[in-house]
């Protein structure tokens, strides 16, 4: 991971209190609005934040893999989903399907996905910050701040956007 990601997340882990009042605070914001601003600061932040040069969710946090994944990385790897479950899955606490281990099984050594056309649903969407709906998922956005230096950016940027917004 590059110095300034490291950076990001660092700093991001300093402001775990402060970030989680604004995160209280973003609740008051208008659905429509709140889901704008992280889509432009979404944007804004992987210009700046190569995946490639990160890949710290890959490496961390493992996705919840759902049937409908498991049958498409089933299939990609030529091998029958039973197979692919006991090779590769356990089943956590909350029953769902996870890796048995991290980093993530499929990861390069350079940071490449081995199945990328054939990744999860959860990778797919990962850090989430552009979806609709963002208030929905704020609890797993503020904990994703200090897993991908994308969101940590993002968060940053916006106090700044929501202080200039409450001055007006």
């Amino acid at each position: 991971m590059l110095p300034e990601y490291e950076k990001l997340l660092k700093v991001a882990v300093e402001k775990k209190k402060e970030n989680k009042s604004f995160f209280e605070k973003l609740k008051k914001i208008p659905g429509r609005d709140l889901d704008a601003l992280f889509n432009d600061l979404h944007e804004e932040a992987f210009e700046k934040v190569d995946c490639l040069k990160c890949a710290n969710c890959c490496k961390t946090t493992g996705p919840l893999l759902k049937n409908k994944d498991i049958d498409r990385l089933s299939e990609h790897l030529r091998i029958k989903p039973a197979n692919f479950v006991s090779e590769h899955l356990r089943i956590d606490e909350d029953n769902d399907y996870v890796f048995k281990k991290m980093p993530c099984p499929f990861l390069k050594d350079d940071n490449y996905c081995s199945v990328y056309s054939a990744r999860p649903n959860a990778c797919r969407e990962y850090p989430h910050t552009d979806q609709r709906n963002i208030r929905s998922i704020l609890p797993i956005t503020y904990l994703n701040s200090m897993i991908c230096p994308a969101v940590a950016l993002i968060v940053e940027d916006l106090k700044v956007e929501v202080n200039s917004l409450g001055q007006r």
